[in-house]
């Protein structure tokens, strides 16, 4: 083969190859275009709901010197308290009786050697009650007036009602479903503006819920936030979704 014939091998050889590596870029590149035509979204739903359940616990304490009198006092509290709940309309199941904590008081001095010591000087006994009810205007009024036992020798301490919504997993899956549909408006927005269409969803995930007391100004949480205090609370989900392009 002389000097010509081999220059015209290697170049035919050279520009077969160089053929075959541009079509294979730009099969890839058209790839990557393909692949790339995806648009993001993160759809949000928020809502305004009121709980219809309270929670509400209160509790009252006895110091007496000796731990016979201290449970001779507390059932008479007891009785004074419960009779108090059922004239206010509670039936015998919409409240409970805790569990009594019992313990001993001492008091801290220096004896005559002068010597530290903690000698006993009576007990102290304290039992909770508390109250489960749909009827959140009627717990709310117990509530505030509880404190009138005061008078018939109860020292009793009120705590702060907590509110819930017994559908709560209803309003939830409600709440993702018009997450996504937001999700979905917006990525058809954003189609519309470039001319083309939403295809198939390629994945979805969903953020923590935020409940919160309505217009609390109360901050959301990384984790979620479960507003228990406030009778009128918000929900809010987030789902971040992500569609082909058409």
């Amino acid at each position: 083969m002389d000097m010509n014939k081999q220059w015209t091998f290697w170049a035919a050889l050279v520009l077969a190859i160089a053929f075959v590596l541009g079509i294979w870029i730009a099969g890839s590149t058209y790839l990557s275009v393909r692949k790339q035509r995806i648009v993001s979204v993160t759809g949000n739903a928020e809502q305004d709901f009121e709980s219809d359940l309270i929670v509400w616990s209160a509790s009252f304490r006895v110091q007496r010197a000796t731990l016979s009198e201290a449970y001779t006092e507390i059932e008479r509290e007891r009785t004074v308290v419960q009779d108090y709940l059922q004239r206010s309309g509670l039936k015998p199941d919409g409240y409970s009786f805790g569990s009594l904590d019992v313990s001993q008081n001492y008091s801290s001095g220096y004896d005559t050697h002068g010597n530290y010591q903690q000698v006993p000087n009576g007990y102290v006994l304290t039992q909770s009650v508390t109250i489960t009810s749909g009827d959140l205007d009627g717990v709310e009024e117990l509530s505030k007036s509880i404190s009138s036992l005061i008078s018939q020798g109860v020292e009793i301490t009120s705590q702060a009602p907590a509110y819930y919504y017994t559908n709560l997993d209803d309003l939830k899956h409600q709440m993702l479903r018009q997450a996504s549909e937001d999700a979905l408006d917006r990525a058809e927005e954003i189609a519309s503006g470039s001319r083309g269409k939403v295809g198939k969803l390629q994945n979805a995930s969903m953020g923590v819920f935020q409940i919160v007391g309505k217009n609390a100004g109360e901050d959301y949480s990384w984790g979620g936030a479960f507003n228990t205090s406030s009778r009128q609370k918000t929900i809010s989900v987030t789902v971040r979704a992500t569609y082909a392009l058409r």
